[in-house]
């Protein structure tokens, strides 16, 4: 039953992000990848406040597996900032991918915290 919840969580979560990314890459004009930038740090912000949120079995697995799971996405970050690494986009790129694993450290960390207090 588990594999359900997660998938169904994980359809919500990929069109979330889908739309999401789409809406504010219509709205920015610059090469940084602020759509998928967001998401991430969004979606591990959600993902402490759900981890510490001591869900069930199959709300986790509705909402920390499934829908976060599918709402972030590492695969596209890499595409990212890869594609400014080729593009020569340098200083982009390095912000970027620093920005986003730091920025997503602490996003999961307030998520959590925020949960505890």
């Amino acid at each position: 039953m588990s594999l359900i919840w997660v998938a169904v969580g994980g359809a919500f979560g990929s069109i979330s992000r889908f739309q999401m990314g789409k809406i504010i890459a219509e709205n920015t004009t610059d090469r940084f990848p602020f759509g998928t930038f967001c998401v991430n740090i969004l979606g591990a912000f959600l993902l402490g406040i759900v981890s510490n949120a001591q869900l069930g079995g199959a709300a986790y697995a509705l909402f920390g597996d499934g829908f976060l799971g599918a709402f972030t996405t590492f695969s596209t970050f890499m595409f990212d900032g890869f594609n400014l690494f080729e593009d020569n986009e340098l200083l982009n790129a390095v912000a970027y991918m620093i920005l986003t694993v730091i920025l997503g450290v602490i996003s999961y960390h307030l998520g959590y915290w925020v949960m505890t207090h």
